[in-house]
């Protein structure tokens, strides 16, 4: 058996796409797996913000085309990258389990604590807004790249720090680089922050990744998903979901924006088997009591 995995060609892409070739060779090492990788318009546009350029199907569109062309078996994805709307034609197939779903503040090299007035980088408006009740004194800016070009702009000092995802560090092994980790309850998490998503044909048997997927992350993945979905949230938009589950029950708080830019944090808790219903729920009750 041939399996192709198609994946971004940044250097966490890769290395999430590679923990799931891991994960098909453990189930058995005779299934042949290849990896090719591409870049999308989503990488290659960097001087725009993703709402000035089309939204997160940017990062998706062309290793969709692998998948229908054939060309690609599977694909890998940080599931807060993904579209809210997926085609049926090409659904999720997998969830990994949750690595850590927290936001990490990154400073400048050779400062060991932000200035007065620090310049801090930011790629959506869910960080911004949060961070700017953080740090009322900072400036925050919009920032764009992956990983190792955000880094870059910050050692060159284009920003005294920047707010990134705490599970794409630890995956890169650049956890040392992290000043401070935000809980929850300061920056509430996009939608499914530190989940990896495979994507692959309608009807595309994947038994072998029956190791790798997490069943628990799924329920928190679509209530997640669900709650953003209801809002029409997209990749900039000020929204936020974060679900936990506690034995059979699910909590979802989510972060809710109107468009006078007043900020809004509720939450709801029931069957684990409920979430989507629940986000949905929740997201109607936050935006209807508020409009």
């Amino acid at each position: 058996m041939k399996v192709i995995v198609g994946s971004r060609e940044s250097k966490l892409a890769v290395i999430q796409s590679e923990m799931v070739i891991d994960a098909i060779r453990e189930f058995d090492s005779n299934i042949d797996v290849s990896l090719i990788t591409m870049k999308t318009t989503g990488d290659m546009i960097l001087d725009k913000t993703l709402d000035q350029i089309g939204g997160k199907g940017l990062f998706v569109k062309e290793l969709d085309k692998a998948l229908l062309d054939h060309r690609a078996d599977l694909t890998v994805h940080s599931l807060k990258d993904m579209p809210m709307e997926v085609s049926e034609e090409l659904p999720l197939l997998a969830f990994s389990k949750r690595e850590d779903p927290r936001d990490a503040l990154v400073l400048r090299a050779g400062i060991s604590e932000l200035p007065k007035n620090p310049v801090i980088g930011c790629s959506s408006k869910r960080r911004t807004l949060q961070a700017q009740k953080l740090y009322p004194d900072a400036v925050i800016k919009p920032i764009r790249g992956n990983v190792q070009t955000r880094l870059r702009k910050l050692d060159e000092g284009q920003f005294d720090a920047i707010i990134l995802a705490y599970a794409g560090l630890k995956r890169l092994n650049l956890e040392p680089r992290v000043s401070k980790l935000f809980s929850t309850e300061e920056i509430l998490p996009a939608a499914c922050q530190g989940i990896l998503a495979v994507q692959g044909r309608a009807g595309y048997q994947v038994s072998f990744l029956k190791d790798f997927a997490d069943e628990e992350t799924k329920l928190i993945a679509l209530a997640e998903r669900s709650f953003v979905r209801t809002l029409d949230g997209g990749c900039s938009s000020p929204v936020a979901a974060y679900a936990v589950i506690d034995g059979e029950s699910i909590t979802i708080t989510g972060f809710y924006v109107d468009e006078k830019e007043n900020q809004y944090i509720d939450a709801v808790t029931g069957s684990k088997y409920e979430g989507e219903a629940l986000g949905r729920q929740l997201a109607l009750a936050m935006k209807g009591g508020r409009s």
